[in-house]
């Protein structure tokens, strides 16, 4: 257990980050298997729709550090390039 100020502060603070990740990387998770559900499906207007909802939200995770840059285009070009193929 800590004793020091500062070291209680710093784990009360990785504990509300761990919270906050982890609830992103679920919800990026998510957005990804809506898109392919979507895909699968075989409607394009709505594996469009769940694309543009997807995306933005992997851009974001690259902009915070929880994913690489490459991860999230090889992600979003994959799923296009199934989309269009539909």
């Amino acid at each position: 257990m800590a004793h020091h100020k500062s070291a209680k502060k710093r784990i009360r603070q990785a504990a509300r980050r761990t919270r906050v990740n982890s609830a992103s990387k679920s919800r990026e998770r998510t957005l990804v298997k809506k898109a392919e559900a979507a895909i699968a499906s075989g409607n394009k207007e709505t594996a469009t729709a769940a694309l543009r909802a997807a995306a933005p939200v992997l851009q974001r995770a690259v902009a915070k550090g929880h994913l690489h840059r490459n991860t999230v285009a090889r992600k979003v070009s994959r799923l296009s390039k199934r989309i269009k193929a539909l």
